[in-house]
């Protein structure tokens, strides 16, 4: 979203409301009235009624973006306010934000959204305080955090809930996982629209079979080419109708040869998808040739051990990928270092003391205590009020 900058005063960013009816202001004495959710198509832009409530009033004067304006006496001043990189009837500066992203990357030969798979608030937070652009919540670390395997076990609401959790705790993008929409494509459209609505920036929907399973492992099929592809016009209409959200579609069809595969991916980019993610690519050779073909930001999957080669997030940038991911590489930290801990611990209890991991203080601040005890501060009180009164 655009920045407003009032000819007496400071940049303020303009976003969407929480009820997703409104664009608002931080700027406390302004406020927007527009509301956002009648269009039946896409806006280009919105033109948003802005009033100044202070006690004296003040012209505005507006410099970003280019299109200055002015009131005075304290009526409305109207602005038009282009959208950037949105889909959707309504709005959402966080799917714009990945969209953006993916564009640029897609149109860079040495840029890459390279991202780990989380699995949950904390390791989302992780995530994000390690540099990375966007949080993923794929299924195959979500479904660990219930101490099962990525085989269809996990709900529509069991994501939801983690999406939910997630957003609260990030600034970055959050992606989520769909699967293949938990059912038939009415299922696909209420599973995109449930994600946009708990703040998923993005989905991802794909053609296996139900019940699915990680494209790396045995036993997986595909449904036909029409399932497949009234799944991922479902997911796109729900984000033309509904709030906007990045869709990335999937397809698993490499297991009945190169043709199908690319015939499905080229068939999604037509439907509408932002993105499309062949899963399994064998090779250099192999993920070259489909980026060349599809011709839209396209995913790279890279799991440790698995079916594709393992190369850097360069190469696969040079390659022509947009994004990469990596949905084992926590997990197996989270197996590994707790295996060994609890083996430390066990023994401990024989001979010398438990192991020291971490110092106290750095898990508290690992796990945000030092945040919460700065803003305690605010509301400290005594019998009379406020200790520290809001200047």
């Amino acid at each position: 979203m655009p920045n407003i900058r009032p000819h007496f005063g400071c940049e303020y960013p303009l976003s969407i409301s929480t009820s997703r009816q409104y664009l608002t202001t931080t700027y406390p004495q302004m406020l927007s009235v527009t509301s956002i959710s009648s269009p039946r198509e896409t806006p280009q832009s919105i033109k948003t009624n802005l009033y100044c409530k202070m006690s004296t009033p003040y012209p505005f004067k507006f410099t970003t973006p280019e299109q200055p304006t002015s009131a005075g006496d304290g009526s409305a001043t109207s602005l038009t306010l282009t959208l950037e990189n949105v889909r959707g009837r309504i709005p959402s500066p966080q799917a714009s934000r990945l969209r953006t992203m993916m564009l640029e990357a897609h149109n860079s030969p040495d840029k890459i959204i390279a991202h780990a798979c989380s699995y949950d608030g904390l390791s989302s937070r992780l995530v994000e305080e390690a540099g990375f652009p966007i949080v993923f919540l794929a299924g195959y670390p979500v479904a660990s955090s219930f101490g099962l395997p990525d085989t269809g076990y996990i709900a529509m609401e069991d994501q939801c809930n983690k999406i939910q959790e997630v957003v609260r705790m990030v600034n970055i993008p959050v992606m989520a996982d769909g699967d293949t929409g938990y059912g038939s494509p009415m299922n696909v459209k209420r599973t995109v629209e449930c994600f946009a609505k708990a703040g998923a920036a993005g989905v991802m929907i794909e053609d296996q079979t139900w019940p699915k399973r990680c494209g790396h492992t045995k036993g997986k099929s595909v449904v036909s080419r029409g399932e497949a592809y009234a799944r991922i016009q479902a997911a796109v209409d729900a984000r033309n109708e509904g709030q906007d959200i990045f869709l990335l579609a999937r397809t698993d069809a490499l297991i009945h040869g190169w043709d199908e595969a690319i015939t499905r991916a080229k068939e999604f980019k037509r439907i509408g998808v932002d993105a499309v993610f062949v899963e399994a690519l064998p090779d250099r050779e192999a993920m070259q040739r489909c980026v060349a073909e599809v011709g839209i930001p396209t995913f790279a999957n890279i799991i440790e051990g698995g079916k594709t080669e393992n190369l850097s997030a360069l190469d696969l940038a040079r390659l022509g990928f947009c994004a990469v991911a990596y949905p084992w590489t926590l997990v197996a930290a989270k197996l590994k270092s707790i295996r060994e801990t609890l083996e430390a611990l066990k023994k401990s209890m024989t001979e010398g003391a438990p192991p020291m991991i971490l110092s106290y203080a750095d898990v508290c601040e690992g796990v945000g205590f030092n945040k919460y005890w700065d803003r305690e501060v605010r509301y400290e009180f005594n019998q009379d009020g406020l200790i520290n009164v809001p200047k």
